[in-house]
């Protein structure tokens, strides 16, 4: 597949920067840390999103698919991503959200709204079948012919693009660190690993402990095998999805000044504030390189 952005001239940042980051609390135990800047790909389609799409416009643009319809919350930054990539290459895109419509529409829903994706919403209940075939034969014969993305893009194909980043980072490293949210970019990146390397992804989720059975369907679906490289930190998710704390926020402010880096709350500073920990517990050698990748 070529791809063609339209007349603006947007363009992807690959590789995505990598960058290190001199932090007195990390120096001191003997850990150097590396950021890999993904989330600096695009401002629309930024870090796993676009890693996720990649494949997946490819597969459809293959099977001659000019519609995508995907799912997302009323705060998706997927739905977001996907109205984003349908505008530069040519889709047309339907997005299913869960829940009632509430107007006016936040900022995440008009955006995506502003780049053509047209929405339509389903009960909670009915949401939660989604992959059903009654369910999905409906929402095809509403919509037409449709490529069927997954919510927040998560499949096989998306878990090969995200182990791409990898081999963008020319400096060798021990250790890699990613927020989890459905266990597709952690599938991803583990599998992409040399001997000697491992992974950790930092659930987002409160009760993430059923994404290790994700990471490895993504992995068989990829890549054809699994992998042990890899573990699942579920204690800094601070209360859940998309809820937050004083501790994080704080964190969140302190980083922002030391390093000019503003992490995202909902996933970002949680995996930077559970490695900040682990770190000062010691689960991580004196010694060892890490990279995290901020998506």
């Amino acid at each position: 597949m070529e791809w063609h952005f339209d007349p603006d001239g947007i363009s992807l940042r690959l590789p995505s920067p990598v960058v290190e980051v001199y932090d007195d609390r990390l120096s001191s135990y003997g850990v150097r840390l590396l950021l890999k800047r993904d989330d600096l790909i695009h401002p629309d389609v930024p870090g796993n999103k676009w890693r996720k799409l990649k494949y997946n416009l490819a597969e459809a643009w293959d099977r001659g698919c000019g519609r995508l319809l995907t799912f997302g919350g009323a705060y998706s930054n997927h739905l977001r991503a996907a109205a984003a990539a349908g505008r530069y290459f040519g889709f047309d895109t339907v997005g299913v959200v869960r829940g009632e419509e509430r107007l006016p529409l936040n900022d995440s829903l008009a955006y995506a709204v502003s780049r053509g994706m047209q929405l339509t919403y389903v009960d909670r209940t009915t949401y939660r079948r989604k992959t059903d075939p009654e369910v999905l034969d409906d929402l095809v014969g509403r919509f037409g012919p449709c490529y069927v993305l997954p919510e927040g893009g998560s499949n096989g194909l998306a878990a090969r693009g995200c182990g791409e980043g990898v081999s963008e980072i020319a400096e060798d490293f021990d250790v890699i660190c990613s927020a989890c949210g459905t266990g597709c970019t952690l599938a991803g990146i583990s599998a992409s690993l040399r001997s000697g390397q491992r992974a950790i992804g930092f659930s987002v989720l409160k009760g993430g402990d059923f994404l290790g059975d994700e990471v490895r369907r993504f992995q068989r679906e990829a890549f054809g095998t699994e992998t042990r490289n890899w573990s699942l930190d579920t204690d800094f998710h601070f209360g859940g999805y998309a809820k937050r704390m004083p501790e994080l926020d704080s964190f969140i402010a302190d980083f922002g000044d030391r390093h000019g880096v503003v992490l995202d709350w909902v996933y970002e500073a949680k995996m930077m504030y559970g490695l900040f920990t682990r770190i000062a517990a010691g689960d991580i050698p004196a010694g060892s390189t890490v990279v995290a990748v901020l998506c």
